[in-house]
């Protein structure tokens, strides 16, 4: 009986593996934060890391809080749109870029954005550190209206809020474990840390996240993180996914020289 027990058990099957469907190949680029320079090297990275795994229906997906804290927001939202017309790329919205949009209506959102590294996003677009320096809140507002051109409001404006692929679903921050997706508010998928980053439990699918900081990309059975943030550490993530094969793209500023290395994601 023991031992028929336990030939049940061994030979259960082994977990299928969350996978991404045939043909096609996601990368998922951590939150950039301003950082022009890592993003263009982590570009180039993947479209040479895309070449080298020979044809696929192939999605990059950036996972928001493109903008403030780095030196040059403006810059990565043109690199950015750039690069979508060049190949599939989608873009999720992030707490960062939920702040800056509000702040062209809002001066209590303005002063929220500035705390939490709008000042060097506006300082990326045409208004002068003095000019800067000097003006009221009403000003500023009124400043950021005139130097941020319609069109970078209308690509921020038009980025998703979540993205589903095979058993893959990005977000910026994360989802509360305890509601069904179609249940997720905005301020969860933007905002959460807690209670999800402590989540255990299966959610259905892998969740693939940034807005919370790790020293390296978190791979977990529910759920794998990737801001490595770019901004304080001058490293930038992204997540590589084909079949059940999974792998990481890291670039890392080492002095102004930014080094670039490809491994197998635990």
């Amino acid at each position: 009986m023991i031992k028929a027990l336990r030939n049940l058990f061994s030979a259960r099957p082994e977990p299928v593996k969350a996978a991404i469907p045939a043909g096609q190949r996601v990368y998922a680029v951590g939150d950039i934060h301003g950082r022009l320079d890592l993003l263009v090297s982590l570009a180039e990275a993947i479209e040479a890391d895309d070449r080298a795994r020979g044809p696929a229906d192939t999605t990059v997906i950036l996972l928001g809080d493109l903008v403030d804290r780095g030196p040059d927001s403006a810059g990565v939202i043109k690199a950015a749109r750039l690069w979508s017309q060049q190949r599939h790329v989608r873009f999720i919205a992030g707490n960062h870029e939920e702040m800056f949009l509000d702040s062209l209506d809002s001066v209590e959102s303005l002063r929220h954005f500035i705390r939490y590294g709008g000042r060097e996003t506006l300082l990326s677009y045409p208004i002068a550190a003095n000019d800067y320096l000097a003006a009221e809140v009403e000003d500023l507002q009124a400043m950021m209206r005139q130097a941020v051109p319609q069109e970078d409001v209308d690509f921020l404006a038009g980025f998703e809020d979540t993205i589903q692929i095979g058993d893959y679903l990005f977000v910026h921050a994360g989802i509360h474990p305890d509601l069904p997706i179609e249940q997720q508010r905005t301020g969860h998928l933007r905002w959460i840390r807690e209670p999800f980053l402590s989540h255990v439990g299966d959610h259905g699918f892998v969740v693939v996240h940034g807005h919370s900081i790790t020293e390296e990309a978190q791979v977990l059975a529910n759920r794998i993180g990737i801001d490595t943030g770019a901004y304080q550490s001058g490293r930038l993530t992204a997540l590589g996914l084909e079949g059940s094969t999974r792998w990481l793209i890291e670039t890392a500023d080492d002095g102004g020289d930014i080094r670039t290395r490809v491994r197998d994601a635990a």
